[in-house]
């Protein structure tokens, strides 16, 4: 008797990061990788591969993480999305699953992805503080959205990232969109590009706040961008702060 094919599916996952170590399988870590795929082979019986859309560091959330694999699955997607709601720990659920075409790919045809990064002014609340960088400097907002203006646009952002060893990566992206929104004391930085350098979305919101904090002016971090060289005034925000929000798909 001829084996059924698989058919190959798109899912998206929504995780707290602070729970994983990062969403990519590593030797003596849990990754969020892991934990989907162990409960897909108990619900299959078989070991499943999933491939995401791309990584995201220990600590980094997704409000919508995308990544597909291939599946004898003759039943309908949401079955397979119940079964899967039982078997996954807390802090990480599928949001979504529905049949894809067979060359879809979730890191190759992405087009861009949108991040946003949360700050608060002054000091978190306990339950606010897991998911925001708190910052007790009173920054500067208008030169932050400066900044991030002159940012905009496609750059070598060399400068913006820190290297992962991949030396034959073009460090060229466009920054289609980069703002800071205020509300009280809390700031909400949004990214979007069509692809991201490592730790660059962190890296970018850094220097906003370096900006805001007085450490850079507007032009020195825009300048930044042509001598392609990181310098210390660049910081890391801490990864809690971060949310993948949406990655994009031309189909």
């Amino acid at each position: 008797m001829k084996p059924e094919p698989a058919t190959r599916f798109r899912a998206v996952v929504a995780y707290d990061g602070g729970m994983f170590h990062g969403w990519q399988s590593q030797a003596n870590a849990v990754a969020v990788q892991d934990v989907i795929e162990a409960a897909l082979e108990k619900i299959l019986h078989v070991p499943v591969r999933i491939h995401g859309s791309g990584r995201t560091d220990t600590g980094v959330h997704a409000l919508a993480q995308v990544f597909h694999f291939d599946a004898v699955w003759p039943r309908e997607p949401g079955r397979l999305l119940a079964a899967l709601g039982t078997r996954l720990p807390d802090g990480a659920q599928i949001r979504n699953i529905t049949r894809a075409r067979p060359d879809f790919h979730a890191r190759f045809d992405a087009c861009g992805k949108r991040y946003h990064y949360r700050i608060f002014l002054g000091r978190a609340d306990p339950f606010e503080s897991r998911y925001s960088w708190s910052v007790p400097d009173e920054l500067d907002i208008g030169a932050m959205e400066k900044t991030a203006r002159l940012l905009e646009g496609r750059h070598d952002f060399a400068a913006y990232c820190a290297w992962n060893g991949n030396e034959r990566e073009t460090t060229v992206r466009d920054l289609r969109r980069f703002e800071v929104r205020r509300r009280g004391r809390r700031l909400r930085v949004v990214l979007e590009a069509d692809g991201f350098l490592y730790k660059m979305a962190r890296s970018l919101v850094g220097s906003l706040v370096s900006v805001g904090a007085g450490r850079i002016a507007p032009p020195a971090a825009a300048a930044l961008l042509e001598s392609r060289r990181r310098v210390p005034e660049v910081n890391t925000a801490p990864a809690h702060g971060l949310f993948l929000e949406r990655v994009f798909y031309r189909r």
